[in-house]
């Protein structure tokens, strides 16, 4: 009795390792990202695959997916794969095969070489401005910056991203330091096939009159007046603290004159006036 069980749990060892399909299937399921299958990388139109068949040499394909979504693959003819995760194609083809009795049990890899297909647009202040690859399904705001070397000096804290969501035009706008802090990780969105990320220009304010260092500087996040006239170098020894005037642009144009307090808050675009003094 006890040979007997040894050998049926041999057998369902020898078989259940010959089939990689049951083996599979037989598997406990896992958590995380590649549990979920629309999270895996979809083919696009241009994108360049190889397609290996194991023990199949004279099956090997490298090929570019046509705009149709199309690749020729022998003895199957065209294949649609464009817009399939690589593990649906993989079964495409390898049922293909099996189906059309031309391999019994078909073990079928494909391999993304070069992602053409599913690409997004990272423009503006950034350290390298360009048309980037999405190679992961879950790329995300952040990363597609990474790739673009980050954001440059005068870059602005705001990044705007547009595309199609849902057939509708979409943008959304987000303050990226926000990301990073506590509970962000909803603002870092997934960035689709032909996405445009937009990193505008740092906002600016300019000052002129005795002060060290005049013209324009970046502002930064809730900078005050006296933090711009530090960011200036300070007041030359004829400059004075006294009468310093802003010239303030509104949205209709006109120009406000005002008077602040060192303490208050400039705006994007403020023109700060340091006087001489007089004794």
């Amino acid at each position: 009795m006890i040979s007997f069980l040894l050998a049926a749990f041999a057998a369902v060892l020898l078989f259940g390792a010959g089939n990689p399909a049951q083996a599979q299937a037989n598997a406990p399921a896992t958590a995380g990202p590649m549990a979920n299958p629309a999270a895996e990388y979809r083919l696009g139109s241009g994108d360049v695959i190889r397609i290996n068949v194991f023990q199949n040499p004279d099956l090997t394909l490298e090929s570019r997916i046509t705009e149709a979504g199309i690749v020729s693959y022998p003895l199957l003819g065209n294949v649609r794969l464009g817009g399939l995760s690589v593990t649906a194609a993989e079964k495409l083809v390898s049922d293909g095969l099996r189906n059309g009795n031309f391999v019994k049990q078909p073990q079928v890899t494909i391999v993304v070489l070069q992602v053409r297909g599913n690409q997004a647009s990272v423009l503006g202040q950034v350290n390298r401005p360009g048309r980037y690859p999405i190679e992961v399904a879950d790329m995300r705001l952040s990363d597609m910056l990474a790739t673009a070397g980050g954001a440059a000096p005068q870059g602005s804290d705001i990044v705007v991203v547009t595309g199609v969501r849902e057939g509708k035009p979409f943008r959304y706008e987000v303050d990226l330091p926000t990301i990073f802090a506590p509970g962000g990780r909803e603002k870092d969105i997934l960035i689709l096939n032909g996405d445009t990320i937009w990193v505008d220009r740092q906002p600016l304010v300019y000052i002129y009159g005795e002060v060290q260092r005049p013209g324009p500087m970046r502002l930064e996040r809730d900078m005050t007046l006296l933090q711009t006239l530090a960011s200036g170098g300070g007041l030359t020894l004829r400059g004075t603290v006294k009468g310093i005037k802003v010239h303030r642009k509104a949205a209709d144009g006109s120009i406000t004159v005002i008077e602040p307090q060192m303490t208050d808050k400039l705006r994007e675009g403020d023109v700060v006036f340091v006087r001489e003094s007089l004794f």
